[in-house]
């Protein structure tokens, strides 16, 4: 049976060499010839045969395939062009895909949901992305608050690592707090580079971001979080106090960041990656309160 699936190391040459095609490094093109792999990523990812599903990048349709048959429809965004003619031909049996020749930074992804999926309907994302722009397609789906129940994505190990950090650990840091204020996030496994055609540089892993209902803290404003985070970060050695000093630097003299520091009973002292994200949120609360008195 496994031979007739697209993610076979064998067809999925048989396909390149058909159409000729040449991977454009330029959009971090690697196609998953493993169908293990992808049966796993479908368990991980809890769809059932009532789910919609999402996929971004399906390449030559690998993944596409088993969401296809796992779903009831599954809706994919496709940057390259060059791989449509592909995907009609190695999708033909599948009626329940939809393909959009589309960026997925451009789209319009609630319009999307609500024109192919039902309001009862379990949605998930699941995506092999792109390395090299994993980071800004996933802050999109999470500060646009889709109506989805999970997103499983394959990324490179080392930043799935750092979306699902803890506190005190040498991955944690911005994008920690990021992703783990929008979803519960956790590794679900880890994939070596040879399930891949071309083989990429660095290994990867799955990493499943469960959708929350609320954010676990209360922020005065979002923004505003989420660059006193990235402030707390900007030089890890340095403390609390220096970097935010130097974020400061013109609007609050180190006494008043001394001040307030000590009015919440935050050590500055400390280092960025020893604060949890309640703590975080107390520090970016009390800095912004203070910004609008003053």
């Amino acid at each position: 049976m496994d031979k007739k699936y697209i993610a076979t190391p064998n067809r999925t040459k048989e396909i390149l060499q058909t159409y000729q095609f040449t991977f454009k490094k330029s959009l971090g093109q690697n196609f998953l010839v493993d169908v293990n792999v992808l049966q796993n990523i479908i368990n991980h990812a809890g769809i059932d045969k009532q789910s919609g599903t999402i996929e971004i990048g399906p390449g030559i349709g690998a993944l596409t395939e088993q969401l296809a048959i796992h779903s009831s429809k599954v809706v994919a965004f496709e940057i390259d062009g060059r791989l449509l003619p592909i995907l009609e031909e190695t999708l033909h049996d599948y009626e329940n895909v939809q393909i959009i020749h589309e960026d997925i930074l451009k789209a319009n992804v609630h319009e999307i949901i609500r024109e192919n999926f039902s309001t009862d309907q379990t949605i998930h994302i699941v995506a092999n992305l792109p390395y090299y722009i994993t980071t800004p397609i996933l802050m999109k789906l999470l500060r646009e608050r889709l109506p989805v129940d999970s997103i499983t994505v394959m990324i490179q190990k080392e930043v799935a690592d750092r979306m699902a950090a803890s506190p005190n650990t040498k991955s944690y840091g911005s994008l920690s707090i990021a992703v783990q204020y929008y979803t519960e996030a956790k590794v679900v496994m880890n994939v070596p580079k040879t399930v891949f055609m071309p083989q990429p540089n660095v290994d990867s892993s799955i990493l499943r971001l469960v959708a929350r209902e609320e954010p676990p803290v209360f922020v005065e404003d979002e923004d505003y979080f989420f660059t006193l985070v990235q402030a707390c970060f900007a030089q890890r050695r340095k403390t609390l106090r220096n970097n935010l000093t130097s974020h400061f630097k013109g609007m609050f003299e180190k006494e008043k960041i001394n001040a307030i520091l000590d009015s919440i009973g935050i050590d500055g002292t400390r280092r960025g990656e020893s604060l949890d994200m309640k703590e975080f949120s107390v520090l970016a609360n009390a800095f912004y309160n203070q910004q609008n008195e003053a």
